[in-house]
């Protein structure tokens, strides 16, 4: 059985400004359980991350001065929430879900956070609502572990995973593929071992055709045994941040393709959902459901 981690903290802990685009982490799974998609089982609560584990990613310096909420005001603005207690437990729950979504799909072929996607967390800093990487955290358990020797992550939100980039730039048992907005957030970007530049208002057939044609390579060439993929549905054409002009059904397209690729390999895979900043939410969340619908009928 597909696992789902949710934990009721992934929405209740931030505060009054940030909670439209966080209301998704409550509806989705509502929805899937409205519609039949999965029942409560799919689900499970994850706990909280390891202080090991979280030092396996991150400095020492960044993790203490975080937990005992001493991160200067310049570096609070980068990242776009205020600090308090509350904000780190859910940071170190969401990091815990992808990892334990990570040893579901070991087992099981593929699991899901309905949270995740901190792509714009450093080893060092956080930017971009990121405080800490729940992929990179949770590549590295894995390989520090000795559960997976060569990893993929795809990143397919709208922003270049730039964090997840610094953090593996020397790793070669880790390759970072981002295919992002060219002239979106972050504008400097880091180096990728893979950046494939999306120009504003690419629409699904050109968008699909440049996925069709280099993921397959890449996973020729890189072989991983895991992949972590982050799919945001900020590429939406909906989206009030992405500049591009994906559909719904273009980016159930590109889940399936995802997906399907991870099955037809063996490749075990653990999605997170990334952004989505549609002014309806209603946008956002038939979106990401879709995404688990995809899951649930290749996987389960």
């Amino acid at each position: 059985m597909i696992k789902i981690a949710y934990s009721e903290i992934y929405q209740h802990s931030l505060p009054d400004g940030h909670r439209f685009p966080m209301l998704k982490y409550e509806l989705i799974p509502k929805q899937l359980l409205y519609e039949g998609i999965v029942t409560n089982e799919h689900f499970f609560e994850p706990k909280t991350c390891n202080e090991i584990d979280i030092l396996n990613t991150h400095t020492f310096d960044y993790w203490e001065r975080m937990k005992k909420l001493l991160l200067t005001e310049s570096e609070m603005r980068k990242i776009g929430f205020p600090l308090s207690g509350e904000l780190i437990n859910r940071e170190i729950t969401i990091m815990q879900g992808t990892i334990e979504c990570a040893l579901y799909a070991l087992k099981n072929k593929c699991a899901l956070n309905i949270a995740g996607g901190t792509h714009h967390a450093f080893s060092n800093k956080g930017e971009g609502f990121c405080l800490l990487n729940d992929m990179a955290i949770s590549a590295n358990y894995l390989l520090k572990n000795k559960l997976t020797e060569r990893i993929l992550i795809v990143d397919l939100d709208v922003h270049q995973g730039n964090g997840t980039a610094q953090i593996f730039q020397d790793n070669k048992n880790v390759f970072t593929l981002s295919m992002h907005g060219r002239n979106n957030y972050p504008f400097h970007k880091e180096i990728s071992d893979l950046d494939i530049e999306l120009p504003d208002g690419i629409n699904d057939e050109d968008y699909l055709a440049l996925l069709y044609k280099n993921l397959p390579i890449v996973i020729k060439n890189h072989q991983p045994d895991f992949i972590f993929y982050l799919c945001g549905v900020d590429i939406l054409e909906t989206d009030k941040l992405g500049k591009l002009k994906i559909t719904k059904n273009g980016c159930l397209k590109r889940d399936l393709f995802v997906l399907n690729l991870c099955k037809e390999n063996k490749i075990p895979i653990a999605c997170a959902m990334g952004g989505g900043y549609s002014p309806k939410i209603a946008d956002i969340v038939d979106a990401h459901c879709n995404t688990f619908k995809a899951a649930i009928n290749l996987f389960d």
